[in-house]
């Protein structure tokens, strides 16, 4: 199987900042770029065929100038396109399977209500094992606050101590490692609910703060060894999981967080700390499945 990042395009600011993001990333991995959109018209259209016809024209078009601009900004970079066909969720797994990692776009709401990743988006999450990052559009001219040039920014990544998560651990590292980054492991937890006195609360976190530590200290061990070159900084404050990463994301290159396969009667589902910060995070979230 021959490596790639695939992007995902439908035409929005959105899908063209993931993109560029997924081009960026190729280039880290010294991999090709395939660029693919998905669609599917209802059958039910006066005229399917001649409205497929100019479905198909369209998503070429936008394949043959998304990739123009990318060919532009990233000379050395390799980039076909593919137009998929069938259910986009089910298109864009099977196309996930196949790559590195599949990148999609995100799009935003105000800061109070969220960001909608949109059904396709989620469907999609779900329905594949390979790594998925979500990308927002740009934020307009003079309202970004990066670090200062040649400073790669943060790698964050939320850490279950609880849980095994080596895929995720393994690409938070390679990530960090890629870009010359500084990895931040973070791992929030919550003092026992039956503990109501302010002073038996304190005593509690002092109790238990130093085992929690410990073990994301542990659990960090042998991925610190694969990667000396990366430097990590370990967190384990008390506060909940999501919140504390959509904080940390202000100032991150990239978000990474875990979901575990679990289905209901009402579908698949990835977790509620996963859940939230793809909706509220404004940085690039990837969502790494593991077991």
């Amino acid at each position: 199987m021959s490596r790639h990042v695939t992007a995902g395009l439908d035409g929005s600011p959105q899908s063209a900042a993931a993109a560029e993001w997924a081009a960026r990333e190729a280039l880290l991995r010294e991999v090709p770029l395939c660029l693919v959109h998905a669609d599917e018209w209802p059958v039910w259209t006066a005229d399917p065929e001649a409205r497929a016809d100019v479905q198909r024209r369209w998503a070429d078009q936008l394949l043959a100038g998304a990739t123009e601009q990318l060919r532009e900004r990233h000379p050395h970079l390799e980039i076909t396109t593919r137009r998929l066909s069938g259910r986009p969720p089910a298109a864009l797994a099977a196309e996930a399977a196949e790559a590195d990692l599949l990148v999609l776009g995100s799009r935003g709401l105000s800061c109070v209500k969220g960001f909608v990743l949109g059904s396709v988006g989620m469907e999609t999450i779900t329905a594949t094992e390979a790594p998925v990052v979500l990308v927002r559009a740009p934020k307009p001219a003079g309202t970004d606050q990066d670090s200062p040039a040649g400073a790669p920014r943060d790698v964050v990544v939320g850490v279950d101590v609880h849980l095994s998560c080596d895929p995720l651990l393994e690409f938070a590292f390679d990530e960090a490692a890629r870009r010359g980054a500084r990895l931040r492991a973070l791992h929030g937890w919550s003092l026992p609910p039956v503990v109501r006195d302010a002073l038996a609360l304190e005593e509690a976190e002092l109790d238990m703060a130093p085992d929690i530590a410990h073990r994301l200290t542990e659990m960090l061990a042998p991925w610190k060894r694969k990667y000396p070159s990366v430097t990590v900084v370990e967190r384990t404050p008390v506060g909940a999981p999501s919140q504390l990463l959509v904080q940390s994301a202000d100032d991150a290159d990239l978000v990474v967080v875990g979901r575990r396969g679990r289905r209901s009667r009402l579908g698949a589902r990835i977790g509620p700390v996963a859940h939230a910060v793809i909706h509220h995070c404004a940085s690039p979230v990837a969502v790494v499945a593991h077991h």
